[in-house]
């Protein structure tokens, strides 16, 4: 449910980043539009957009079970995942909800509006196109990879990304939202792979270049291999900005926060590392930085703190009011 007269906040992303941070925003007396991204095509989410010509779910299914207000049980069970069964094992039970939703209604949009109803989400939850899109990296070398889960185990450094086909229209009401919007949110999340691919979709990425909302950028705090390797805050800045063809971010939230050593160590791992916070070459961009210790940690994993994040988004849009 939403009040028009609350101020509007779109937010746009994908995968865990987006999720997390929506936990803390739904209970802010705030007008939420989350666009996902619809680029996905691994895992049960790529299943399915395979077998059944609908576009991914996933990332539309833990944004929905962020956004909803049910009993805990009710989220276990649409986030459920099953880990036997022919054919079966891989799937998400909130997945195959949404493929059959899509297939009784006929439209994917349709299908996420009524599971919006069943669960009672705050807010609107809207993919960045009624139809599936291929993500592709050119790298650096000139090679180009097709499909985004593949694009993070390349081995190579990306030079830009590209969505096909060319021809992808938005939603009406993505582009209305955005217009309306009196805050737009961009990440956390990953840059190329959940972030790019929204912004990247014809007369969307333009709608957000043309609004005269405050377009903040929350920074991951770790980098990412195959995707963000060695990236500072700046390049992830940059990397928007170029794709985008103008320097359109006016605001960046980055952590300052000392990361634990056994966190380091556990990510480096993965060769991934903080974010280094190079406050110059920010400020050389012309950005309002904001800056504080707005990380969590849960089993060994570092994650943004939802309800400290919220509460600088929501001063932000109390300020600009």
């Amino acid at each position: 449910m939403t009040d028009s007269n609350q101020p509007r906040i779109v937010i746009i992303g994908g995968g865990t980043g987006l999720s997390v941070l929506l936990r803390g925003l739904k209970y802010l007396p705030v007008d939420i539009t989350a666009v996902v991204t619809v680029a996905d095509d691994g895992g049960s989410s790529g299943r399915l957009r395979d077998e059944m010509d609908i576009p991914p779910p996933g990332d539309i299914r833990n944004v929905l079970a962020a956004l909803s207000d049910v009993e805990p049980l009710v989220e276990d069970l649409f986030q459920h995942r099953f880990k036997n069964g022919n054919g079966l094992s891989g799937h998400s039970l909130g997945n195959l909800i949404l493929a059959a939703m899509t297939t009784i209604t006929g439209d994917f949009v349709h299908a996420i509006s009524e599971m919006s109803k069943v669960l009672n989400v705050r807010g609107r939850v809207l993919p960045a196109a009624n139809q599936s899109v291929v993500l592709n990296a050119e790298m650096e070398d000139g090679s180009v990879v097709t499909g985004e889960s593949k694009i993070p185990y390349s081995g190579k450094r990306i030079k830009r990304v590209f969505l096909s086909p060319e021809e992808i229209e938005p939603l009406q009401e993505t582009l209305s939202s955005i217009e309306q919007a009196d805050l737009i949110i961009l990440g956390p999340g990953s840059l190329y792979t959940s972030i790019l691919p929204n912004l990247l979709v014809p007369k969307l990425g333009e709608e957000v270049l043309n609004s005269k909302a405050k377009k903040v950028y929350i920074c991951n705090v770790m980098t990412q291999a195959g995707e963000t390797l060695n990236y500072t805050a700046s390049d992830h800045v940059k990397a928007l900005n170029d794709h985008m063809g103008m320097d359109f971010i006016s605001t960046i939230i980055v952590n300052d926060g000392e990361i634990p050593l056994e966190i380091k160590h556990r990510y480096a791992k993965e060769l991934a590392k903080p974010v280094i916070y190079d406050i110059e070459r920010l400020k050389s961009l012309g950005l309002e930085i904001i800056h504080d210790k707005i990380v969590s940690y849960e089993d060994g994993v570092i994650r943004h703190d939802t309800n400290k994040v919220a509460a600088v988004l929501y001063e932000m849009i109390q300020h600009k009011a």
